[in-house]
């Protein structure tokens, strides 16, 4: 067989045992749920996942996919639990605990000492009549379906099982807090992930810095504005809470004559902005500006709660700042 063919045949397998993982995942998927989210209620107890060999680098994956969703969690190597980590673990948390035949000594310590204190035990095993499995609160029973391994033994389509329910139970309890792309952007600050979460008010240019003119002023005022401020546009208002319109250096452009600078603003300016709510993810901002249909957008408004200016933010800036 060649490379190709190993391949495909490797992940036609462990899609096989994606398939089978979905039809017979049961109630006892939602009881890990509904455990999880009742923990992170109560805001003190976290999420401690343990696992030996490959099972224990799909546990920090894990680990690290609940975290970033909201979930508190950290992995605690069985081994180092037995000597002297079990420390770490507390009567509020709740240990979720992985093994494929679920019968690995290392895990006996840990599992002894949260049924001696009575923390909540989940487990991820393929093995119903386990030792892991008889003495879990909710189990997690993956189907025993052939690795991708030709030998059999490899972990491949069984870690791939484990790191899809971690997958799936992040992903459950962050619909179940209903996490905000705001919120989930506070775990991501770093990173063109946190770019794109960033809010508008954190761009934008803030009002007091906005070049303004009122509704009376000629276009000699205005250009003598874009030229100080060079910000590619001046906002039309009367109380510099209302903005009326917009001259952009493309204004210019189009009504380029002889007299421009005597003529009314009101004969320039575009009506009828569009503006974006403040509060509003800079990567919105960016998707109005570049996917409004017949129209070329370099600039937005940003208005408060109340629908008055704030601010401005520029496609300029958004590319800048790698939002994208």
């Amino acid at each position: 067989m060649n490379a190709l063919e190993s391949a495909k045949r490797t992940i036609q397998t462990e899609v096989d045992g994606l398939q089978e993982l979905s039809k017979t995942l049961d109630d006892n998927f939602t009881q890990s749920v509904d455990m999880i989210h009742a923990m992170k209620q109560d805001s003190r107890g976290r999420l401690i996942i343990a696992g030996i060999g490959k099972s224990g680098h799909i546990g920090n994956k894990i680990v690290a996919t609940l975290a970033s969703t909201g979930t508190p969690s950290f992995f605690v190597h069985p081994g180092e639990a037995s000597h002297g980590d079990m420390g770490m673990i507390t009567k509020d948390d709740i240990v979720l605990m992985i093994s494929n035949s679920g019968e690995n000594p290392e895990l006996s310590d840990l599992m002894t000492y949260t049924r001696r204190f009575k923390i909540p035990l989940i487990a991820i095993t393929s093995n119903s009549n386990s030792t892991l499995a008889r003495h879990s609160d909710a189990l997690l029973l993956m189907p025993q379906m052939p690795e991708a391994c030709p030998n059999g033994l490899a972990p491949t389509t069984s870690t791939t099982m484990t790191l899809a329910i971690g997958d799936a139970l992040a992903v459950a309890l962050l619909e179940k807090m209903n996490l905000t792309p705001e919120q989930f952007g506070v775990f991501h600050p770093g990173g063109k992930l946190g770019k794109r979460l960033i809010p508008v008010n954190e761009v934008m240019h803030q009002k007091e810095d906005l070049p303004l003119v009122n509704t009376q002023a000629t276009m000699d005022q205005v250009i003598v504005l874009l030229t100080e401020h060079n910000l590619g546009c001046v906002l039309i208002s009367d109380d510099g809470q209302t903005v009326s319109g917009i001259v952009t250096d493309g204004d210019l452009k189009r009504h380029m004559d002889n007299d421009l600078l005597q003529k009314p603003v009101l004969d320039v300016m575009s009506k009828n902005p569009k503006t974006i709510s403040e509060e509003a993810l800079a990567v919105e901002a960016l998707n109005v500006m570049t996917k409004t249909p017949n129209q070329y957008i370099t600039s937005l408004i940003a208005v408060d709660e109340k629908g008055a200016l704030s601010g401005l933010i520029r496609l300029q800036d958004c590319l800048q700042l790698g939002i994208a």
